[in-house]
C-alpha cells in the first residue's frame, strides 16, 4: 500500500528526489508522510554530498494538499482544535526546513497542485511545471484558511496575486501560473518536464556546493518570510476554523461534490 511508504526516496549520485506517493488520494497530505518528510528534512540538513532536491508526485498528481479525511476523524471540540493548531503549526516548519536546506530544491509539477501542494511548489527555489497542472488555494471553501502557505504564496508570485488566488479559491491553469509567478516555467508534458528537471539540475551542479549554500543564505537575508509571530498566529487561526462547524460543512460537501450551506 502507498501508505506505507507515503514518500519514496531516491538517490543518484548528488541528487536526492522526494516523490509523495499516495496517487489514490492525489499525494494528500497525510500524519505519516508529514513524519517522513520531517525525516527527510533532518537528514538532509547535515547531509553535505546531496546538492539538489527534487520534489514531485507519484500518479500524474503532484500534491493536492492536506488529507481532509483526518481532519475530521471524531474527537472533542477542544481536542480536535488543539491537534489542528499542532499540525499546522508542524506544516508550516516543514515549509520552512524546505526552504533552509543547503540543496537547491526543485518542484516538478503534474496534475493538482492544490493549498498544501502550493506551499511545496513556493518554498521551493525553482518551479517547474505541465501545461495539464492545476493550482488552487481552495482552503476557504471548506471552511478553513491557507494559514502556512500563504507567506509562501506572497513571497513567490507578490501579494496581490496572492490575495485574489487565496479569496477566490477557484482552480487556475498552468499557463496563468506562469504568468502570475507561481511557476518559472511551463512545458507539455512529463517527460519535457523531466528534461527540464535534469537541464535544472545540471545547471546548480555547475555552482560550487557551498558557494550555492551560501547564496541561499543571501536571499533569506533579503528579508523575513512573514512577521514575527505568524506562524503561530496562522496556526492557531487553522485549529479555530478546522474545528468548526463551517469546516465540518465544507469538508462534507467537498466529498459528497454539492455546494456547501452558505453558497447562494
Amino acid at each position: 500500500m502507498a501508505d506505507d511508504n507515503p514518500l519514496l526516496i531516491q538517490r543518484e549520485g548528488p541528487v536526492v528526489r522526494a516523490i509523495m506517493n499516495r496517487p489514490d488520494r492525489r499525494n494528500s497530505i497525510s500524519t505519516a508522510m508529514g513524519e517522513a518528510w520531517s525525516a527527510l528534512l533532518a537528514e538532509l540538513r547535515e547531509d553535505r554530498t546531496a546538492r539538489v532536491l527534487v520534489i514531485s508526485g507519484a500518479g500524474g498528481h503532484f500534491c493536492a494538499g492536506l488529507d481532509l479525511t483526518e481532519v475530521q476523524k471524531p474527537m472533542s471540540p477542544e481536542a480536535k482544535l488543539e491537534a489542528q493548531r499542532e499540525r499546522n503549526a508542524r506544516t508550516g516548519a516543514r515549509f520552512v526546513g524546505i526552504s533552509e536546506l543547503p540543496q537547491v530544491v526543485i518542484a516538478a509539477i503534474e496534475g493538482s497542485c492544490h493549498a498544501g501542494g502550493l506551499g511545496f511548489n513556493c518554498c521551493a527555489d525553482i518551479a517547474f511545471a505541465t501545461a495539464s497542472a492545476r493550482f488552487a488555494a481552495p482552503e476557504t471553501r471548506r471552511g478553513l484558511v491557507p494559514a502556512q502557505i500563504l507567506p509562501w504564496m506572497v513571497r513567490r508570485m507578490g501579494r496581490a496575486n496572492a490575495t485574489r488566488m487565496v479569496l477566490e479559491g477557484r482552480v487556475i491553469d498552468a499557463a496563468e501560473a506562469g504568468r502570475i509567478g507561481l511557476v518559472h516555467e511551463v512545458v507539455a508534458d512529463a517527460a519535457a518536464l523531466e528534461a527540464l528537471v535534469q537541464r535544472s539540475v545540471k545547471d546548480v551542479l555547475e555552482g560550487a556546493p557551498n558557494a550555492l549554500a551560501e547564496t541561499k543564505l543571501l536571499l533569506r537575508a533579503l528579508g523575513p518570510l512573514s512577521p514575527d509571530g505568524y506562524a503561530e498566529a496562522g496556526a492557531a487561526s487553522f485549529g479555530r476554523t478546522a474545528s468548526s462547524p463551517e469546516a465540518a460543512e465544507g469538508i462534507a460537501a467537498f466529498k459528497e461534490k454539492r455546494k456547501p450551506s452558505w453558497v447562494v
